[in-house]
């Protein structure tokens, strides 16, 4: 028996969606909720053993909405699967949803027909059911991104360039461009011990050894 929350400022919604479960022998709805604020205190206050273990989760709902309710309890319980089941259609609330940690993403049009097998394949299959305009937008997306290596490699750079502060990355330039300890110190007005103790840095933050290395990396990233 599958334990299901059901979160929607609408009574009405939630009246139609426990219908359409009561139909359904497997599920068991043990909880209801108004707002994303309203569900995580009933999270707080349920016993372990009867917390739900699949939410049918609304986007748009007054105090805090189901996107920030999700982020926030996707963390706290991480086994809960989140089904969110909303009329919005559009690419921000899709992404914003999915990226918060939902399972699956249902139009209220379509989930009376999709919810027992979307449903299942969340809980029982670890998949993510979507509505056909859902996933043809998903689709879509993922033929205009932009390659997860190539994404992945530019944010190491920013991030691992980011590690650095102003004077160590002018350091890591003019160290990259061949001028030596002492020709650093001068043009920094700093001393070459100064300098090593600055390199020494640079090497750790960027996980490195050697001046070759940091060449190398500059050049990769086009640091310079």
């Amino acid at each position: 028996m599958i334990r299901i929350a059901i979160v929607d400022d609408q009574v009405i919604n939630r009246k139609n969606i426990h219908q359409v479960l009561e139909k359904q022998q497997d599920v068991k709805v043990v909880m209801e909720a108004v707002n994303g604020e309203d569900f995580l205190y009933q999270l707080k206050e349920c016993k372990a053993a009867e917390l739900p273990e699949l939410v049918l989760m609304d986007i748009d709902m007054p105090v805090m909405n189901g996107i920030e309710a999700i982020s926030i309890a996707a963390l706290k319980f991480p086994h809960i699967k989140f089904l969110v089941l909303t009329v919005f259609d559009d690419d921000d609330k899709l992404f914003d949803a999915i990226r918060a940690g939902a399972a699956g993403y249902l139009l209220k049009d379509d989930a009376a027909a999709m919810l027992q097998d979307a449903i299942d394949i969340a809980y029982h299959k670890n998949g993510a059911p979507m509505s056909p305009a859902i996933a043809r937008k998903t689709l879509q997306w993922l033929k205009e991104a932009p390659s997860p290596v190539a994404a992945g490699k530019q944010e190491t750079a920013i991030s691992l360039l980011d590690t650095l502060s102003e004077r160590e990355q002018e350091l890591l330039r003019l160290l990259v461009a061949g001028k030596n300890y002492r020709v650093i110190a001068d043009q920094l007005f700093i001393s070459p011990q100064t300098v090593r103790t600055h390199i020494s840095r640079i090497y750790e933050k960027l996980h490195i050894n050697s001046k070759a290395q940091a060449i190398h990396l500059a050049h990769k990233y086009n640091w310079i």
